[in-house]
Formats: structure tokens, sequence, C-alpha cells
């Protein structure tokens, strides 16, 4: 496989997402700090209009507008049908700077902590995936495999697109430790692309391995550089949403239960509270298997109909034999 050339960061697909907005300006302000020996790596300000306006999207969501229909469309009026077009002629697969990498930064209102989304299963991003986790162990890893976004998400137009899923943060709102760590993560993401790039040894996270019974303390799963073939991976995958209940008007009759509120990641069981009617009765989870609900309760997803995003864990081990 060909080399990475060209990394494309992305903030403000959605105007009122703060974090990733003002983490490109500072890039933009210290490209230093995003400078790798063996890529190039650009920034993007995506939705400028929403941006200007503080507001999601102008016309419509510019991250569901990337598809070949609304790319082919000869003369679009929506202005995020516009931009995105604008964009894939510089950086889509036939664009005059066409970008290996694109990461788009999100922000989120739901407790989905530091989320990295994949749209595929692409040995190169499980790699990525595998030894960024291995860096941090609270990272969490969401699949969107069969849920579209493959092909009308700002990331689809690069060869490899990836997404940052930051939160809970309001909408609108700066949050100091979340923009750091934000910053952080994609520092790493920068430093594994160009370790891949030049065949170095990846992070990784050692196989636990039986030890003398000792006074000292034991960390069971030390970083290390050294080469290891297969790695672990938890990944979130994808199942499908759910709404919120509603009346023959289409009103909401209840929201997220409290017992649901903010447990992005854990198991919902069937039986669980899952809603709590504006009366007070509570719903239960009717499901038959085990899920683990993320996007809980996401304020953007109101107008979707999506109260969350059920999903399904698998544990995956990653070759890091294979090389870029």
């Amino acid at each position: 496989m060909d080399k990475i050339r060209r990394v494309l960061l992305v903030g403000g697909t959605h105007g009122n997402e703060l974090t990733g907005i003002y983490l490109i300006r500072r890039f933009q302000h210290a490209p230093q700090l995003i400078s790798r020996p063996s890529f190039e790596t650009i920034t993007l300000l995506s939705n400028l209009e929403a941006i200007a306006a503080g507001v999601r999207y102008v016309d419509q969501d510019m991250n569901r507008c990337c598809d070949r229909a609304h790319l082919e469309l000869p003369e679009p009026v929506d202005y995020e049908v516009r931009r995105a077009q604008e964009i894939n002629r510089r950086f889509g697969p036939s664009g005059s700077t066409p970008a290996d990498v694109i990461l788009d930064i999100h922000s989120t209102t739901s407790n989905m902590g530091m989320t990295l989304i994949l749209d595929d299963h692409h040995p190169f991003k499980l790699r990525l995936a595998a030894a960024l986790s291995a860096q941090q162990p609270d990272l969490r890893i969401y699949s969107s495999v069969n849920s579209g976004r493959q092909q009308d998400a700002l990331r689809s137009l690069g060869r490899f697109g990836i997404c940052l899923e930051v939160g809970p943060v309001a909408q609108g709102v700066l949050q100091a430790d979340l923009f750091q760590r934000t910053e952080a993560l994609v520092q790493q993401i920068l430093d594994v692309l160009n370790q891949q790039n030049r065949d170095e040894p990846l992070p990784t996270v050692q196989p636990v391995t039986t030890q003398p019974v000792t006074t000292q303390p034991v960390t069971t799963q030390p970083v290390t550089t050294q080469p290891v073939t297969m790695q672990p991976l938890t990944v979130y995958q994808y199942l499908g949403t759910m709404p919120y209940p509603r009346d023959t008007e289409g009103q909401i009759t209840a929201m997220i239960h409290p017992h649901l509120q903010g447990r992005d990641y854990e198991s919902l069981n069937p039986g669980d509270p899952i809603f709590l009617s504006l009366t007070g009765e509570t719903l239960l989870y009717t499901g038959e298997t085990v899920v683990f609900p993320v996007f809980i309760n996401e304020a953007a997803y109101y107008e979707k109909d999506i109260a969350m995003v059920l999903t399904q864990r698998h544990d995956l081990q990653v070759d890091f034999a294979e090389t870029l």
C-alpha cells in the first residue's frame, strides 16, 4: 500500500461544535504542532457559514451530504452541498490535493468520552486504533459500519476517513479539559501515522503473563515499543438506532431514564429502565440481547428522532505484523 502523503485535519463541520473549531484555529496559528516528517498536514474549517452563525448547519447537515448524489448535483442551492463539492474538488480522490487521511473533529453532548469512529475495518485503521488504545486505555472505538456514514460523511472524501467525538460538552461551549485531551489525542494520531509511514514499531499492550507473587505493584498492561504481532482491540459495533416514544401527533412522550443517562458504552440488559414517560412511568428495554448504547440523549439527534445508537461489543485481535 502507498504511504500516507497528506493528512487533513477538519473542524467545524458542525458550526456549534467549538472544540474542533478552536483546535483547528490553534493549529493554524502554530503549524509546527502538527508537522510530521513523513507527510504533509493541512487544516480546514469546513462549514464556514455555520461557524459564523454559531449553528450546527445553515441549510442541511454537512456531515450527511458528501455522498455521490449531493456531490454530483449540477447547481446546488444549499450552502453545505456547495461547500462539500468545493472541499471534494480540493481534497477528494480526484481533487487537486487529495487527502490520504481525513480526521474530522467533533464534539457531542453525550457522555462519549474520547471516541474514535471507524467507518470500516480496514487493517490500517484497526492498527491505528489499537496503537492509540495502547496509549489511552480509556479511548473508545466505535465502528459505524453498516450505518451509511462511509458514504455521506465529510471524512468519506479521504482515502482513510476517521472521526473524533469528544464529550460531554454543550453545544456552543468550549471546555478546557476536553480541549486539551482532544489536542493530545490528535498529536498521538499524527505520531502513530508517522510511525506507520516509517515502518517503526507501534505502541502496543504486552500480553499479561504469569508472574511470581511480589510485594511490588505489578502493571499488567505496560506500554512498550517492542514489536508484538497480535494486539487486543475492543470495538463497539453499530447495530441500529432507537427512537423516542411519541404520541399520534408525533410529540415526544418519554425521556431518557435517569438510570441510563450518561452511561454510554455501558451494558443495557433486557428489562433495564430505558425511558421515563412525562407522567412518570418507567419504560423497560424489551430487546432480547445485551447491547451497549452510545450517543445517549445527543442534543443534535432530536431532529433525527434518535434517542441513542445501539451497539454490540466485540473484542478483536489486530495483526501488527502487517505494514502500511
